[in-house]
């Protein structure tokens, strides 16, 4: 598995662009990658918190991830401070595990698990962090539903 190493300072986009924290990843670390642009990240901030992550365009050719301010405090870092992080490829393509919920359902419904599987990566990401906030387990079979078929429209 390809990985890439770094340490710079955390930086903050405009208000406008989402006022997230983020490092840059310039294009020609990005182009290292097999996948590219389109490789999902395990991240390690200061060798103490991992978390699973995608590219976002910065608009000029290179690339950030976003570092959340609860993962900030988390490892006692905040805007401007200098850290250290390593990139490695996700295994898994999706990037997310799949909740337990979701995979009985599709194992069961043929044509859903087909809707699903011609969802775009980032769509079939969407509806597992959108079933994964929701406790009930009704409602996350009602709604992952509703969410394949309203998305392979």
């Amino acid at each position: 598995m390809k990985r890439y190493s770094a340490e710079q300072r955390i930086k903050q986009l405009e208000k406008r662009r989402g006022g997230y924290y983020y490092l840059m990843i310039l294009s020609d670390v990005v182009e290292q990658f097999q996948k590219k642009r389109l490789t999902r990240f395990i991240c390690t901030l200061e060798d103490k918190l991992e978390f699973r992550c995608g590219l976002n365009h910065m608009g000029d050719g290179n690339f950030f991830i976003i570092i959340s301010g609860a993962n900030l405090k988390k490892i006692g870092k905040g805007l401007n401070d200098q850290v250290t992080f390593l990139l490695i490829e996700d295994p898994n393509p999706l990037g997310v595990e799949m909740p337990e919920v979701l995979q009985v359902l599709l194992d069961q419904d043929g044509i859903l698990k087909e809707k699903f599987d011609q969802l775009s990566m980032g769509k079939k990401r969407h509806v597992i962090h959108s079933i994964k906030k929701v406790r009930d387990i009704d409602k996350q079979v009602h709604n992952a539903i509703e969410m394949i078929e309203t998305h392979s429209k």
